[in-house]
């Protein structure tokens, strides 16, 4: 077999904000030819003649490419020896409903009324057993493609959906038509944890969006829906046992069982457990607005709308807790069918805790020594309760203790150190921190993040341990209109980390990828792209957003957690509409501008020179069109200075280039002046950083050698 191999080429979809202006012909061809050269599914590999380079995310493990095409035509009849109600019935309706989607082919075959194998068959599927979802499940497939025949076959059901959706990323087209190059694949996850979680708690998420991103899961080889339904600002899922949890705890915004039930089961049709948490005995404000005799200090309780670490906390000293813990876990653990059952235990605020005369009795009478060691105790009435229910516990770092059982798993959000030290000591474990996906960082910056590093001292038996990792959707900034662009594509980054050999790592070609994996998203209803002009229109009151577009292209919200102290007091009741919101978390096409810029410090080429202050003219020509939007729409005032920003780099981006081209050495007064100018247009505004200013900066400092 060949080892999977991944080109460099690149793609500029912000392209197309020049076709109004003749003046920008030059760089219009220019980019045009460079965005369809690498949209297309397929290309020309440098270093193996004659070869295909695939566009796959996650890259499988082995490709051989064998030469040929399976041109496709509408006698594609799909066929394998399942029953309708199976899960890989169901997979492969998807995959034929896609596939004439993307085509526009009139199948002759009835695919949903059955798929039976017969001399007409081009694709037949099998698989040797049904799989379990639980982890360690096998998840391996084999594809053959020839000029006359699709095989996909796995030891499990499991590896047959992950192998249709490999597929579907595999279809080619070229001027005759539509086809799938002849290949083999053979291919299987390094990671058996490969998780995303999504917080419904402190912005509710409608089960429209669970369910939507659960495709967009599966497209990308994700298996794990870790839900967090339980936090200060809302307890989310109807309870029989203790009803006033959903009725007091969740402002009317929670899923009913029923709900539940029902997104479970598309997850296990696509191959998904549904990991809950429920975060205790901290982040429980709306466990105890409806139940306060179980928390720590009287109350009354109110529902939390600040985000952040609260003071209530679930009472570890009475036995009337557990009494309610228990007939919970037995509700919950019945509800949610997969063998682990997250309970959070991050973050615990002791204060209550200190505040409580009998709770300190309490810990001294034990021989507790501190607040550490009672909220261990606390995790060891728990997880005896949780055994009783033939549950796993999993939790987050803090929840690990001397003398809990080595079959619990623990999540680490504060450092991969914490992931190896539970590791020596025999606990599985699964990375979390570098892959907060709401700190909207790049998708560089997650994809390099390994949970098993090439350097690292753990032995292969205590890497075994490490199960994988989770991406992280926290939903203090997000709203069901924008959680898709959080999520996505860069979650499919991440996803191919979790998958594919550990040595593929080229970073450029995962961004060409990347582009063309986030339109196949918006198949499976996800909203990351064509929600931001929604948004920006309703900004703006206008069908005229050009000029915001534009401006949106090149912004990204403020990193990590700077935009809680960037003057705005967020709570679960702020609006999340305004331009930051409305802003990818990535510019990809400043990405691609500072590349341009590195090429041309390089060799100082006319053509690129010229395109690069085509982008500076544009950006120069855009504030006017700000300005006057911002007149007539007040909340678009903010973007004014944002703006203003963008023309100074684009100013001084010209001068460099032209002094650049000329050959001439720059004046140290001039050069102090626009270094000045520089960092105050690296500012935030608006919540929001300009992504070109790195460029801009490199065309300064190589004028300073």
């Amino acid at each position: 077999m060949l080892s999977s191999e991944i080109s460099k080429a690149g793609f500029f979809p912000g392209a197309r904000f020049f076709v109004k202006s003749r003046v920008y012909y030059s760089v219009i061809l220019a980019l045009f030819m460079f965005s369809f050269s690498s949209i297309l599914p397929v290309s020309l590999r440098a270093d193996q003649p004659g070869a295909l380079n695939l566009n796959l995310m996650p890259y499988p493990a082995r490709v051989n490419l064998t030469g040929g095409e399976f041109r496709l035509t509408e006698k594609f009849y799909v066929g394998g020896h399942v029953k309708p109600d199976h899960r890989v019935f169901k997979a492969a309706c998807r995959f034929m409903s896609r596939l004439a989607a993307r085509t526009g082919l009139f199948f002759e075959q009835d695919y949903l009324a059955g798929q039976p194998v017969n001399d007409q068959t081009v694709f037949l599927y099998h698989f040797e057993r049904p799989g379990q979802l639980v982890p360690g499940e096998d998840e391996s497939y084999l594809l053959e493609i020839n000029p006359e025949k699709i095989e996909l076959k796995a030891k499990t059901d499991l590896g047959l959906l992950h192998g249709l959706e490999t597929l579907l990323q595999v279809l080619s087209a070229d001027s005759a038509g539509y086809y799938f190059p002849c290949l083999q694949i053979e291919d299987s996850p390094r990671f058996t944890w490969r998780g995303l979680l999504i917080d419904s708690s402190r912005h509710f998420m409608p089960v429209e969006v669970i369910k939507r991103n659960l495709l967009a899961m599966s497209a990308v080889k994700l298996n794990v829906l870790h839900w967090h339904l339980s936090d200060d600002q809302g307890f989310r899922v109807e309870s029989k046992s203790f009803p006033r949890l959903h009725q007091l705890g969740s402002d009317g915004l929670y899923y009913r069982q029923a709900e539940i039930i029902d997104i479970i089961q598309l997850a296990s049709d696509l191959g998904i457990r549904v990991v809950p948490e429920f975060d205790l005995p901290g982040h429980s404000t709306s466990w105890l607005v409806a139940y306060p005799e179980y928390g720590s200090l009287p109350g009354p309780y109110q529902l939390e709308r600040k985000f952040g670490v609260s003071s209530p906390v679930f009472n570890p000293a009475e036995e009337k807790t557990y009494k309610f813990f228990d007939r919970f876990l037995k509700e919950m653990t019945f509800l949610f069918p997969d063998p682990y059952f997250h309970l959070g235990g991050d973050e615990v605020e002791p204060k209550h805790w200190k505040e409580n005369p009998e709770i300190q009795k309490f810990m001294k009478k034990n021989k507790i020594s501190d607040e550490a060691g009672l909220q261990a105790y606390f995790n060891r009435r728990l997880l005896q309760l949780l055994t009783k229910y033939h549950k796993k516990m999993i939790g987050w770092d803090e929840i690990y203790q001397p003398g809990l059982p080595k079959n619990i798993v623990i999540q680490s959000w504060r450092g991969q150190q914490a992931l190896v030290d539970g590791a020596k000591k025999g606990y599985q474990g699964i990375l979390s921190n570098g892959y907060y996906i709401d700190l909207v960082e790049s998708a560089e910056r997650h994809y390099l993040n390994d949970p098993l590093p090439s350097d690292s001292l753990l032995t292969p038996e205590e890497k075994k341990l490490i199960l994988g990792g989770e991406a992280t959707m926290w939903a203090e900034l997000v709203t069901p209109e924008t959680v898709d662009s959080r999520l996505w594509p860069r979650s499919a980054a991440i996803a191919e980390r979790f998958w594919s050999p550990k040595e593929i790592r080229d970073v450029d070609d995962m961004y060409k990828r990347l582009r063309i994996i986030s339109l196949s998203l918006e198949e499976n209803g996800i909203n990351h792209l064509k929600n931001q002009p929604m948004m920006l229109r309703r900004l703006a009151q206008s069908y005229e957003i050009g000029g915001l577009e534009v401006l949106a292209r090149v912004a990204e919200p403020v990193k990590g957690y700077a935009r809680h102290s960037q003057g705005k007091t967020y709570n679960s009741l702020a609006p999340l509409t305004r331009f930051v919101d409305a802003c990818f978390p990535e510019s990809l096409e400043a990405r691609d501008f500072r590349q341009k810029v590195e090429k041309f410090i390089g060799n100082r080429d006319l053509r690129q020179a010229e395109e690069i202050k085509g982008c500076f003219r544009l950006w120069q020509e855009n504030h006017q069109k700000i300005v006057r939007l911002a007149n007539f729409s007040p909340i678009l005032k903010e973007t004014v200075p944002l703006s203003a920003s963008l023309l100074t780099l684009s100013q001084i981006g010209v001068e460099a280039v032209d002094l650049l081209m000329k050959g001439k050495p720059a004046e140290p007064s001039w050069l102090e002046e626009k270094f000045k100018q520089l960092e105050e247009a690296r500012k935030s505004v608006a919540e929001c950083q300009l992504a070109i200013w790195p460029g801009v900066k490199a065309l300064l400092d190589c004028l300073k050698k």
